[in-house]
């Protein structure tokens, strides 16, 4: 596994995020910035294959930081810019936060938090984690 200081940057991490879902076939889009009546939004990458739209914001947090209350207000910020992302592009977007350090959450409102060590596994049974999160 790799851990913080071999990513570099919060962007490495970003697009060691973005090449995990290019590694399990989804068609990737880095840094998608959009427009609306609120302003400008941004998602670190959207990843579709087939019907499928998952919208993820990668969190590179620093062990200082108190984690759990950071990933539950990144995720409440994260759902509220993918509906935004829906709203414009038409496509329903699935929120998944993925930070680097697992905290052990799985769902925080409509958003999942896939812990980074468990994204492979998470992508490698997608259908079943969406239907056990009532997306399917």
């Amino acid at each position: 596994m790799r851990g913080k200081a071999e990513f570099g940057s919060w962007q490495d991490f970003e697009e060691f995020v973005r090449r995990v879902f290019d590694s399990h076939e989804f068609e990737t889009h880095f840094r998608v910035v959009f427009r609306d009546e609120e302003g400008k939004g941004e998602i670190d990458v959207v990843a579709e294959r087939g019907s499928i739209c998952l919208a993820v914001d990668a969190k590179r947090y620093t062990r200082g930081w108190y984690r759990l209350t950071a990933i539950k207000r990144e995720a409440e910020k994260h759902e509220s810019r993918c509906r935004r992302f829906s709203k414009v592009t038409g496509k329903k977007a699935i929120p998944v936060v993925v930070p680097l350090i697992d905290d052990g959450i799985a769902l925080h409102g409509s958003c999942i938090v896939v812990p980074f060590r468990a994204l492979n596994d998470f992508l490698s049974n997608l259908e079943l984690y969406l239907a056990e999160f009532g997306y399917l």
